[in-house]
């Protein structure tokens, strides 16, 4: 029998400390996340906390890292850069899958270069990377596969007003994902859906939601996916649904960079789901991460994600606004 398949996600690496804010950069939205970086954040997202936790994950050796958004802080140029990096640091295109975040489409991007510079993670298996200043819209979803896995990947950010980081896929790419979920069923593969925002409805407040979560869970529900990963609520959250495929268990991760609770935060935190081949598949998880402020990386939990083990939303675990 085929071995497992180790897949890492981790999310919300908010990546600091920020460069300079310039005035040609300034807008009312940039500058007042400048200022809540400044006074919250930056306290709070430690890049030695996030240097800790990525050598633990290169240390289990998993067989594909994903990463589902939130890289940067308030889409600087120079963000871009540092997390086109980042993210050379942690792999190359063939082992990591990204998608963005809020953070990552903070605001409309004119001449600069913006999520492009990390095209070459979100393409197509075989695809080149784009030279164009954008990635269009129609990139998404992008599909890898690896050993009996199909990573696809969505994109539900949009650039927002002020005070709001909500989400939307839209009707174009919810009509190419329900394509794509069902010529993946055919070939019997485990189906690893990835998205930035928390994909179904009631799970975040009106102002972080995304927006047309009905639309999405119905798609997941009817066209079907094993697994589907997303980070936005800094928390670990884990919910099932049952599509006419099978059961499906939806599993949002902490801030990989979280070094100091904040409000109903949890610390930083790093997935692994090791992924047995079968139908249905059977997925084990296991959370490693910070379990006390500069304390060690250790395993925080491990479950094995199974239907019968129910794990709904209530209102007391919905996050608070960030």
């Amino acid at each position: 029998m085929r071995r497992p398949f180790v897949l890492a996600h981790l999310s919300d690496v908010h990546l600091g400390p920020l460069p300079r804010l310039e005035v040609r950069h300034w807008n009312v939205k940039r500058t007042l996340g400048w200022l809540n970086w400044l006074r919250h954040r930056s306290a709070a997202h430690r890049p030695e906390a996030l240097a800790r936790l990525v050598a633990d994950l290169h240390a289990q050796r998993p067989d594909h890292i994903a990463v589902t958004g939130d890289l940067i802080n308030i889409g600087l140029p120079r963000e871009y850069v540092a997390a086109a990096d980042w993210i050379a640091s942690l792999g190359t295109p063939r082992d990591i899958s990204v998608v963005p975040g809020n953070h990552d489409i903070y605001t409309r991007v004119t001449s600069e270069t913006g999520i492009v510079r990390w095209a070459g993670y979100m393409a197509d298996d075989g695809e080149s990377p784009l030279v164009e200043p954008i990635l269009p819209a129609d990139r998404f979803p992008f599909v890898r596969r690896r050993e009996g896995i199909a990573l696809i990947g969505i994109n539900s950010a949009i650039p927002t007003r002020p005070f709001y980081a909500i989400g939307r896929i839209g009707e174009a790419q919810l009509a190419r994902l329900s394509s794509v979920l069902d010529a993946l069923a055919a070939e019997s593969v485990t189906r690893v859906v990835l998205v930035h925002h928390a994909p179904l409805p009631g799970q975040t407040t009106p102002t972080h939601a995304l927006v047309d979560a009905d639309a999405l869970e119905a798609v997941l529900i009817r066209h079907g996916a094993e697994l589907v990963l997303h980070g936005h609520l800094h928390r670990r959250t884990l919910v099932y649904r049952h599509g006419q495929s099978g059961p499906m268990a939806i599993v949002g991760v902490p801030s990989a960079s979280l070094a100091v609770p904040r409000a109903r935060e949890v610390l930083a935190r790093y997935h692994l789901y090791r992924i047995a081949p079968g139908h249905p598949p059977r997925i084990e998880m296991i959370a490693r991460g910070l379990d006390r402020q500069d304390g060690p990386i250790v395993e925080i939990e491990r479950l094995p994600l199974e239907p019968d083990r129910q794990h709904e939303l209530t209102i007391a675990e919905r996050p608070a606004p960030r």
